[in-house]
């Protein structure tokens, strides 16, 4: 007798006409890290160079921050416009941008962290410079983000390519990031010296390390020729498949007003407000480890917890998205993030709680604050892996109720709106830096001051994760069902835009 074989489903096939695979995703990966390389470093450490290494007073740079954003507010627009009305070249709309901007936006971040204060001491005149150097860096970023993040949407309108794309857009953030994060922390302090050459030390014992300005150029120096070099990987790794209009001819004030009254968008923008502004001051936590734990290796140990979930799930996100949806994951998941945040608040500024866990110094040990850093990533990982699928997800959506579709105008607001969560955490930050009595020549423990640092990075991670959760829960509305029609109504006109240009005369 001869058994009959169970009939095995057969295998699903891709079969987009823009399908991209492995290679090309990890070009775009590539380009990322290197985007990365400035963006983190001048996130988490500009402020400790200008607090700590040119001396300016926390609320200047404060002050100094809220300047350069205000310009934004007119510059990026202005690099929206540009970007979309610029027609196709051989090379595509969006590509060339990461040849020609990459050379400049380099050489900013290294304008940043130059050595100005060995010129000379006046605080207003370093408060200048710092201002110049970190608006040109402003500008070339803008310049840069606007058509790197639009170009994802021209690679591939596959809904599955395009999930890969955010997702290997996020591991080359999370590499990026991760490489800043890791290494700057062991290379950038140096130990404080007393008068007799000999290190300094906390009454605990613990030697003091202070920022130190000749490593953090170098540093700079490195990341910003990287960040060149992966640039240019990237546009040679690439290809723009979804056509573009070669003389896009747009109404940008109702194009920017549509989005406006669009909820997807003011959604997806808000909790880029939220997210972006979190990731900013996250930077804040190396005062806390220098000042508080006194142990700026902690910086390192932070940046795991951060990324270590990530790490785990990334390669799952794309069958996960496929099964749940994006919205599904990220609001039911960062309620994680939100439950964290909130308790290692109430656990680090209750005085009974900490004399109770550390009797002798009444501190919250350093392992509670990298466990909710573990948490918490776990929580927010779907948010990161997944966040630019989403604002192509509302590109999309603006095209299927508007008939327009305008990747530059979307990312320019979009991108002003992370750069108004950073703006908005920076800002405060450094102002609650000025009300904790921080002084950028303090080094070690301080009693009322180092706990308010304590009070600062933990009370608003706790409110902001709880703003993220509720927005990506309950207020973005494009659930996996709702964009199915959209998925299928873009595919279709593609297709007849595909024919009419097949049809069309040769002029």
């Amino acid at each position: 007798m001869i058994a009959l074989a169970k009939e095995k489903k057969p295998k699903e096939i891709n079969t987009h006409p823009n399908r991209i695979g492995i290679k090309e995703a990890a070009g775009y990966t590539i380009a990322e890290a290197g985007n990365m390389f400035n963006l983190t470093y001048i996130s988490g450490y500009l402020k400790l160079f200008m607090t700590d290494v040119l001396k300016i007073p926390a609320a200047a740079a404060g002050v100094m921050l809220i300047i350069t954003r205000l310009w934004d507010c007119i510059n990026d627009p202005i690099w929206g416009a540009m970007v979309a009305k610029r027609p196709p070249s051989k090379d595509g709309k969006f590509r060339p941008y990461l040849k020609w901007v990459s050379i400049p936006l380099g050489i900013s971040t290294v304008l940043c962290f130059l050595p100005y204060h060995k010129l000379t001491s006046n605080t207003t005149i370093l408060f200048v410079i710092a201002l110049v150097a970190y608006t040109f860096y402003g500008m070339m970023y803008t310049g840069m983000n606007i058509p790197f993040g639009s170009l994802a949407s021209v690679i591939t309108d596959d809904p599955k390519g395009r999930t890969l794309l955010s997702t290997f857009r996020s591991i080359g953030s999370g590499i990026g990031g991760a490489v800043v994060s890791l290494l700057a922390p062991m290379l950038i302090y140096s130990v404080r010296l007393d008068a007799n050459g000999e290190p300094m030390q906390d009454v605990t014992g613990k030697v003091l390390q202070d920022a130190d300005g000749n490593k953090m150029f170098i540093f700079g120096l490195v990341m910003g020729i990287l960040s060149i070099v992966f640039y240019l990987w990237g546009f040679k790794t690439t290809k723009e498949r979804v056509p573009s209009e070669p003389e896009p001819k747009m109404d940008f004030k109702a194009t920017y007003m549509g989005l406006l009254k669009s909820r997807p968008f003011v959604t997806v923008a808000l909790a880029g407000v939220l997210i972006s502004g979190q990731l900013q001051f996250n930077s804040f936590n190396a005062y806390l480890y220098k000042n508080y734990f006194l142990n700026t290796g902690l910086g390192t140990i932070g940046t795991i917890c951060n990324y270590l979930p990530m790490v785990i799930f990334v390669l799952f996100t794309p069958k996960l998205v496929e099964k749940f949806g994006k919205k599904e994951l990220c609001g039911n998941l960062s309620i994680l993030s939100a439950a964290a945040s909130v308790l290692v608040a109430v656990l680090a500024n209750n005085e009974k709680f900490l004399w109770w866990i550390d009797p002798v110094n009444g501190r919250l040990p350093a392992w509670i604050f990298m466990v909710s850093l573990l948490i918490i990533g776990f929580g927010y990982t779907f948010v990161s892996l997944t966040c630019w699928a989403v604002v192509m997800d509302v590109i999309d959506y603006q095209e299927y109720k508007t008939g327009i579709r305008n990747e530059s105008a979307v990312y320019a607001v979009y991108t002003f709106s992370r750069k108004l969560g950073q703006t908005i955490a920076d800002g405060s930050g450094l102002f609650l830096l000025q009300w904790a009595n921080y002084d950028g020549n303090m080094s070690g423990f301080i009693d009322g001051t180092s706990q308010k640092i304590m009070l600062i990075c933990t009370v608003i991670p706790a409110v902001v994760y709880t703003g993220v959760w509720l927005l990506m829960k309950f207020g973005y509305p494009l659930d996996r069902e709702r964009l199915k029609p959209i998925y299928s109504f873009i595919r279709e006109k593609r297709e007849n835009e595909e024919k009419l240009s097949q049809e069309s005369p040769l002029v």
